[in-house]
């Protein structure tokens, strides 16, 4: 039987965004209990919320939009990794220790995923990254999907969203704000499916891992 890990975070207003970033708002516009015919409730937030895929369209106007993404890249096998490294920084260095071969997707998991076990829950703006050596290595290996257990591949003082720029720039899709606490270092099946926003920079994204 197939194991299957939900390694996307719930939407809840108590959950962080990013720093300036729209904040998450659940509005219950009908009730049940209050009378109405229907539970109905609005949701508000940022294309960049929780678990969510970057489009290149992020960094590059005329660039690829989430809703043009192809589904072979967002589904297909995937390896989880847990690298070592020093500080907050993953380096090319620590993922070519690695070992990583025969793989387009490429989820990293650091102790970012510790963050998201129980809570309370806030914006952690020491969380783990990648170094901007680390985007031309994962382009040298061939990688179409890079994840990463928080909400920014790039430190959270970069000017100039280096990796961001280097992967998205060059077609790799960005998947970040994952949780991947109860995932083992691995091969699995990745299906990942951010939300149709016509012409986006960005969507919100349901991803699943199957074993």
């Amino acid at each position: 039987m197939p194991v299957y890990y939900d390694i996307s975070l719930p939407i809840s207003p108590v959950m962080p965004v990013w720093p300036g970033d729209p904040s998450i708002r659940i509005q219950q516009i009908s009730s049940l209990v209050d009378g109405g015919e229907l539970n109905i409730s609005r949701l508000e937030m940022g294309t960049h919320t929780l678990t969510h895929v970057d489009a290149p369209r992020h960094i590059k106007e005329r660039g690829l939009a989430v809703d043009r993404l192809p589904l072979d890249v967002l589904i297909g096998p995937a390896v989880v990794v847990e690298p070592r490294y020093e500080g907050n920084l993953i380096t090319a260095t620590d993922l070519g220790e690695l070992g990583i071969r025969g793989t387009e997707r490429l989820l990293i998991k650091t102790r970012n995923s510790d963050l998201w076990i129980g809570g309370p829950y806030e914006f952690e703006a020491d969380y783990v990254s990648l170094s901007k050596d680390a985007g031309p290595w994962l382009l040298s290996k061939g990688i179409k999907l890079v994840g990463i257990d928080y909400l920014s591949v790039d430190p959270f003082d970069s000017e100039e969203l280096e990796v961001h720029r280097t992967l998205l720039g060059n077609g790799v899709v960005v998947l970040e704000g994952l949780n991947l606490s109860q995932v083992p270092e691995g091969r699995y099946q990745l299906i990942c499916l951010p939300l149709r926003v016509r012409d986006g920079d960005g969507a919100p994204a349901r991803a699943v891992l199957m074993r």
